[in-house]
């Protein structure tokens, strides 16, 4: 399974996990994986905070960062971060907040502490963003920048390789992939429709193959869908380079979240994840609750765009994060989690889960190697 790309990387498995905890980060490095910190929603502050706490323990293995670059959103211009947020909230209708405040209301969420409705920007942009990224590229085990959303601008692509690291970025159509490898991309993650988070239309099986014929010699990494070493199997099967994983590390032991969370992630099965723009302005995979509902009624605000939406909702992300238990808080909780959620239902440690990926993938290869003819 060690490839190129994990000679270039520092790691034993080619196996990505995209998470918003430090912990997990840790553990999966340490485990021989590489753990990716989602760096939406922290401040440049808070992220020196978490980025410090993972050098301090994880020891020479690897890291990466991923952040949230578009090239396209509302509001767009050469403005400081300051100035962007404030042009940005006079797009924002009144009506988009009450309704939003209405639903966490109704459900029983506390308010926030200090009163306040929103998290503002949270690297929604190439204004908000870059502070985190300058932050990222000053951590020596930090291998790796991803960019969740299409090609990163030209000048950060060439700021992360001029570091010596690589860069990589999210697609789920052909001709995004085809975009990643002209802007000159070290490698491109292919996310089938299945996937959670923001994600297309195609699914799995039929977009790695496709990406991977078009895309020649650059590495491909496959996103959707991956649960289990057979899936993995398939991917690399398929000509991936490795494979990145998210809804894995929802429930495992090192991650953060709150006990009435992931008791919906573990109960939930593949049927109960929708696409929906309610939460960021761009379609989104995640469970379905009252809150994706309440959005797509004819009486209701329409979802704004990205960055709007997500100004919109930001507190409810960190009132439903941090008050899980809390009234019928899961009924309007954002949970993004792909199908893969469904064969989900039991908590591990990371260490559990990257042994238990290694040893399904060997049983799955030595199956599919049975099956062969005999020459």
């Amino acid at each position: 399974m060690k490839n190129d790309l994990c000679e270039k990387l520092g790691i034993d498995y080619p196996i990505f996990a995209f998470t918003h905890c430090r912990d997990v980060v840790v553990a999966v490095s340490k485990a021989g994986g590489i753990g990716v910190l989602g760096a939406v929603g922290f401040s440049p502050e808070q992220l020196k905070e978490e980025l410090d706490w993972i050098d301090a323990h994880i020891g020479d293995r690897s890291y990466g960062v991923d952040v949230v670059i578009p090239q396209k959103y509302e509001g767009m211009g050469n403005m400081s971060a300051e100035e962007m947020e404030q042009q940005l909230w006079k797009m924002v209708p009144q009506e988009h907040m009450d309704f939003a405040q209405k639903l966490l209301a109704d459900a029983g969420v506390p308010e926030w502490p200090d009163g306040t409705k929103t998290m503002g920007l949270m690297g929604w942009t190439d204004a908000t963003a870059t502070p985190l990224l300058e932050e990222a590229l000053k951590r020596p085990q930090c291998r790796m920048i991803a960019n969740a959303l299409g090609t990163p601008p030209a000048d950060k692509i060439k700021m992360v390789q001029a570091s010596g690291r690589l860069i990589g970025a999210l697609c789920g159509k052909v001709k995004q992939a085809v975009a990643h490898k002209e802007a000159g991309l070290d490698f491109v993650i292919a996310q089938g429709g299945e996937g959670g988070g923001h994600t297309g239309d195609v699914g799995s099986i039929v977009l790695w193959p496709q990406i991977v014929d078009a895309l020649g010699d650059t590495p491909k990494l496959a996103a959707g869908g991956i649960g289990n070493g057979r899936q993995i199997a398939a991917a690399m099967a398929m000509g991936a380079a490795g494979v990145w994983t998210g809804s894995l590390w929802l429930t495992v032991e090192e991650a953060h979240t709150q006990p009435a969370q992931k008791e919906s992630l573990l109960k939930a099965s593949s049927e109960d994840t929708v696409r929906s723009r309610s939460w960021t302005g761009k379609t989104c995979r995640m469970l379905k609750s009252e809150w994706t509902e309440a959005w797509e009624r004819p009486d209701t605000p329409d979802p704004l765009g990205m960055p709007l939406q997500g100004m919109v909702t930001s507190d409810g992300m960190r009132r439903t994060a941090t008050y899980a238990d809390k009234g019928e808080c899961q009924k309007v909780a954002f949970n993004p989690c792909g199908q893969v959620i469904g064969q989900i239902n039991e908590v591990e440690s990371c260490r559990q889960v990257i042994f238990r990926l290694l040893d399904e993938y060997v049983d799955a290869v030595g199956m599919a190697g049975s099956m062969l003819p005999e020459v």
